[in-house]
C-alpha cells in the first residue's frame, strides 16, 4: 500500500498541491486521510474569503455599514494577516486596495483565464519605477480585536485578504499536518515544506522563468516557506489596449512595472515568503535585493536576467516541484 499522497485540485484560482507521506504517530490520519481533509480545509478557506463572492464572510464583512463588526476567528487571523505583511513591507503590500484592483480591471475571478503575453505587455510598459505606500496608510486604521471577535475599520474601507490567503493557508495546513514524515503544500506557487525527512534530504524546487517557462534556478529547503510573485499568471489586455496585472502600486493604484518580472523569497513561514516576493517585485531591483538579504531569493528582470540573491540551504537534492508564479 503506497504510503505517500499526491494529490493535486483546483482553488483559490490556482492548482492546489498536497505531498504528503505517513504520519510518524499511529493514531494520526492516514497520508490520503489527511490529503482528504486538508482539501476540504482549503476550499472551506477559499470559500469564506473570496473576493468573487457575495455570500463570502470577508465580502458581508466589507458591505456592512457598523464600524465595529463580529468575525470568525477565521477572518480575524486572514485579516490580521494582512496587516502583518502591510506592516512588513512598510505599507506596500496593501490589503485596502479593493477599490483599485477593480478599477484596473481585476473585479470577477481570472481562474482559467489564459493571460495576456507577457512581452507584449513590457513591449508597451511605462517607465520602469519601484512603488511606493500611501501616505494615507488607510491599513492602520483597521484592528482585529480578537478578545472581542470583532474587526473594527471605518465604514466602506474594504479589505482584501487575497494578498496573503495562498500564504497563510499553506501554513495552516502544514501545522495540521506538522505529525507526518514529509509533507509538502503548493497554493498556487506558494510553497510549506515540512516534516523530519526533509531535513535529511531537502526539497529541490524549481523556480520558473516566466517569460521561457523554463527552470530559472533550484532552492532548497527542508523546511519554512518559498513563493512567486510574477508578472505572467494573472495580466490582461484592457479596453484601451493596455496591459495592467494585479500587483499594484498603493501610491496611485496602478500596476507597477518595476524593473523587476518575478521575484522568489524563502521564508521562516510562507506567509513571511509570500510577504517578501511582493515586497521585492514592488521595490525594483535594489529594493529587492535589500528585502530578500535575510533569507534569500531569486530576481527575474525585464530582459530576462536572473539574480541569485544569496546562497540557499546547502544540503543534499532530494524531491523536486516546480514553482510557478503566484498571485
Amino acid at each position: 500500500m503506497n504510503s505517500t499522497s499526491d494529490s493535486t485540485f483546483r482553488s483559490m484560482g490556482s492548482d492546489i498541491r498536497m505531498i504528503i507521506e505517513a504520519p510518524l504517530i499511529a493514531s494520526l490520519p492516514s497520508a490520503a486521510a489527511a490529503a482528504q481533509r486538508e482539501r476540504a480545509y482549503v476550499e472551506d478557506f477559499a470559500r469564506r474569503l473570496s473576493r468573487f463572492r457575495q455570500d463570502s464572510e470577508l465580502c458581508a464583512l466589507n458591505a456592512d455599514p457598523a464600524q465595529e463588526v463580529a468575525a470568525s476567528l477565521l477572518l480575524r487571523t486572514a485579516v490580521a494577516a494582512g496587516l502583518w505583511a502591510a506592516q512588513r513591507s512598510g505599507g506596500l503590500v496593501d490589503p485596502t486596495l479593493v477599490g483599485e484592483i477593480e478599477l484596473v480591471g481585476y473585479v470577477e475571478s481570472q481562474d482559467r483565464s489564459a493571460p495576456a503575453s507577457l512581452r507584449e505587455a513590457l513591449a508597451s510598459a511605462p517607465s520602469r519605477a519601484s512603488a511606493r505606500a500611501r501616505t494615507d496608510a488607510r491599513w492602520r486604521q483597521i484592528s482585529v480585536e480578537h478578545d472581542r471577535g470583532t474587526i473594527v475599520r471605518p465604514p466602506g474601507l474594504r479589505i482584501d485578504t487575497g494578498g496573503t490567503g495562498k500564504g497563510l493557508a499553506a501554513d495552516a495546513v502544514a501545522h495540521r499536518l506538522r505529525g507526518h514524515r514529509r509533507f509538502v503544500v503548493d497554493c498556487g506557487g506558494d510553497i510549506a515544506v515540512g516534516g523530519i525527512a526533509n531535513e535529511f534530504e531537502p526539497l529541490s524546487i524549481e523556480v520558473e522563468h516566466p517569460l521561457s517557462g523554463e527552470c530559472a534556478h533550484i532552492l532548497r529547503l527542508s523546511h519554512g516557506g518559498v513563493a512567486t510573485s510574477g508578472l505572467n499568471v494573472r495580466i490582461w489586455r484592457r479596453e484601451d489596449g493596455t496591459f495592467a496585472h494585479h500587483l499594484l502600486n498603493p501610491s496611485d493604484g496602478l500596476p507597477v512595472w518595476s524593473g523587476l518580472i518575478g521575484a522568489t523569497a524563502v521564508g521562516s513561514s510562507t506567509l513571511e515568503a509570500e510577504t517578501l516576493s511582493k515586497l521585492a517585485l514592488l521595490s525594483g531591483p535594489d529594493g529587492a535585493r535589500e528585502a530578500l538579504a535575510e533569507h534569500g531569493g531569486v530576481l527575474i528582470h525585464d530582459d530576462g536576467d536572473v539574480e541569485v540573491i544569496q546562497a540557499t540551504l546547502r544540503h543534499g537534492a532530494g524531491a523536486r516541484l516546480s514553482l510557478r508564479g503566484a498571485a
